[in-house]
């Protein structure tokens, strides 16, 4: 499946600003580790793009068609590469039982919420740029807050890039951050211009 496809698929299933979002940041994400694996940044880009194509219409992750099952049967019926299905299932292991092995799979669970962290991080900034998230220390603080953010898995996360083998701080969060200010427009995270010169907190 290429990216148009995907694309074509996420839109149809999701009405969801804000989910279709957090799909283009994951997207951003996933290639940006396929970039640092030499891996096919393609394949990756797409896989990220699609992981949560169909939980608006199925959100009930406790059903047997619930997120990600039907998206998975879907993309199976539709001859999508069994790699990305298998990466998909497992950003869901807990539901699929499709335990993180591969790259690509570590990957979009070590991105998947991350990329949901850092939209809240940026939110709360006087501009609501990310672009002006310069300080990982400014990441690192909100991440010590557990009432901020409290839906994320932080454990989850640093599991994840533990078993990438990267440095949560020195590799992981700067990585996702600068491929998700890439694309700060798109994302909604480009704030308003004239105050997006507001200094670090």
């Amino acid at each position: 499946m290429n990216r148009e496809q995907a694309w074509q698929l996420v839109t149809e299933w999701t009405q969801s600003q804000s989910l279709i979002r957090h799909m283009l940041a994951v997207e951003v994400a996933m290639r940006a580790y396929a970039r640092h694996f030499g891996e096919d940044e393609d394949k990756w880009a797409v896989t990220g793009l699609l992981h949560d194509f169909d939980y608006e219409r199925y959100p009930d992750m406790t059903a047997a068609d619930g997120h990600p099952f039907t998206g998975i049967r879907v993309l199976r019926e539709m001859g999508v590469d069994e790699d990305i299905v298998l990466a998909i299932a497992a950003h869901a292991a807990e539901r699929t039982g499709v335990e993180p092995e591969t790259l690509m799979q570590k990957s979009l669970v070590a991105v998947d919420e991350l990329t949901g962290f850092l939209t809240a991080v940026a939110l709360v900034r006087p501009s609501k740029d990310i672009r002006d998230i310069t300080k990982i220390k400014s990441v690192r603080s909100k991440w010590k807050d557990h009432t901020f953010a409290a839906g994320v898995h932080r454990g989850e996360i640093e599991q994840a890039a533990d078993a990438l083998g990267v440095d949560l701080w020195e590799e992981h969060v700067p990585r996702v951050l600068d491929a998700m200010k890439d694309i700060a427009d798109e994302l909604g995270l480009a704030g308003d211009s004239a105050s997006s010169a507001a200094p670090e907190n």
